[in-house]
């Protein structure tokens, strides 16, 4: 078993995107309409998340300058914030890091922020006003406001881009003079918002496409999309959706079945992309060790879990490992490979949101019963005060 690419190779290849995407997107337009509206007096400035090379571009300005200053946002960190005014609301685009002390205290604080794995005791102990995007709930009118949907949608498109890539070999059914090349054969591995783009993904590049999911609704999306469910449907499978339309932990007999289901179904799969992940739960195993080795030469594993332990053993964050043959890639900031993209839905997402915690006089105004902003906030005034992150 050896690694094919190393962090750094992949840091390299994600810094030529981004090199690439810049000379087209020089001004997004989600900040220009923050600029010019009456969002401007809200006194943000957005910075970084993560201090990666695949984030530098994703950086956006602070909002009075309304576009996509590489240079500028890449070298600004939540420190800066004396060197650039009098900000009260700071938006991270991306997730947080430990950046977390450099804010001021008092100020509200708007970021993807692993709400689940949280430690909030450096916010309170600054008396930050924090929401998490994550917690957007999944009502129709926050819609426009879910960044896991936006980010989980180019996610599910990069994952089948890199998966056909490191495949090496063509996508759909080719006949020629000299033969016919067969399609290649994808598996997809947890159907949400991520799982759907990589079906739909898949299916326009020619291959022929199976998935699997254990929530009940999948089934006729999965249909609706061209490819063909696999799942064992039984009593447990029927009610195995929360009510907020995410997979429920499945007993270790369903798990069991599902694995001899998947462990059959795997060995003759080209390329199998693994999204399953289960809120403030490491990812479940799907992809075992033995299954990776019954896979032909030249198969690809695609694990997006990876930031949350996997859904295969054997992926390694931001690495692709060769098994016998077999490479299992693990990238944990897929959006990242997309960032013009990535960073203007996260804007967008922002646009959204920002006029529920906008007062008429523009001012920033978290004294509401909204019940959006109630469920994104985790902490203020020195205490947490989201129920789902104070057990």
């Amino acid at each position: 078993m050896s690694a094919l690419l190393s962090p750094e190779d992949l840091k390299r290849q994600a810094l030529a995107n981004v090199q690439d995407a810049t000379e087209s997107n020089a001004e997004n337009p989600a900040l220009t309409a923050l600029r010019d509206s009456s969002l401007a007096a809200l006194k943000a400035a957005v910075f970084p998340g993560r201090k990666t090379e695949q984030w530098k571009y994703t950086s956006l300005q602070p909002l009075a300058d309304g576009h996509l200053n590489r240079r500028a946002a890449a070298a600004a960190t939540p420190a800066d914030l004396p060197k650039l005014g009098d900000y009260r609301l700071v938006l991270v685009n991306g997730r947080l890091d430990e950046s977390t002390s450099a804010l001021p205290d008092g100020v509200a604080l708007i970021a993807l922020m692993d709400p689940s794995n949280l430690d909030a005791t450096p916010l309170n102990g600054k008396k930050i006003a924090a929401l998490s995007m994550e917690f957007t709930p999944r009502i129709t009118r926050a819609q426009s406001m879910d960044a896991l949907s936006s980010q989980s949608n180019l996610s599910g498109y990069r994952s089948v881009i890199e998966g056909a890539q490191i495949y090496g070999r063509a996508m759909p059914m080719m006949m020629t003079a000299a033969g016919t090349i067969a399609p290649a054969k994808v598996f997809i591995m947890g159907v949400g918002v991520a799982g759907l783009q990589a079906i739909a993904t898949a299916r326009r590049l020619g291959a022929v496409v199976t998935a699997t999911d254990v929530r009940p609704a999948a089934k006729e999306q999965v249909a609706s999309l061209g490819a063909k469910f696999i799942a064992v449907e039984d009593e447990e499978f029927k009610a195995a959706e929360t009510a907020g339309g995410y997979a429920k932990q499945m007993s270790p007999e369903y798990q069991a079945k599902q694995a001899e289901l998947t462990a059959s179904h795997i060995t003759k799969q080209d390329i199998v992309i693994t999204t399953a992940l289960i809120p403030g739960r490491a990812a479940p195993v799907l992809v075992t060790e033995e299954m990776v080795k019954t896979m032909k030469p030249g198969s690809v594993i695609v694990d997006m879990a990876v930031s949350q332990g996997g859904n295969c053993p054997l992926s390694k964050p931001d690495e692709i490992v060769d098994v016998n043959g077999v490479k299992v890639a693990g990238f944990s900031n897929l959006p990242a490979r997309l960032p013009a993209d990535a960073s203007s839905l996260f804007a967008k997402n922002l646009l959204a949101f920002l006029p529920l915690v906008t007062a008429e006089d523009g001012s920033l105004n978290l004294d509401t019963d909204d019940e959006i902003v109630t469920a994104m906030l985790l902490t203020r005034n020195g205490e947490t005060v989201n129920e789902r992150i104070q057990s």
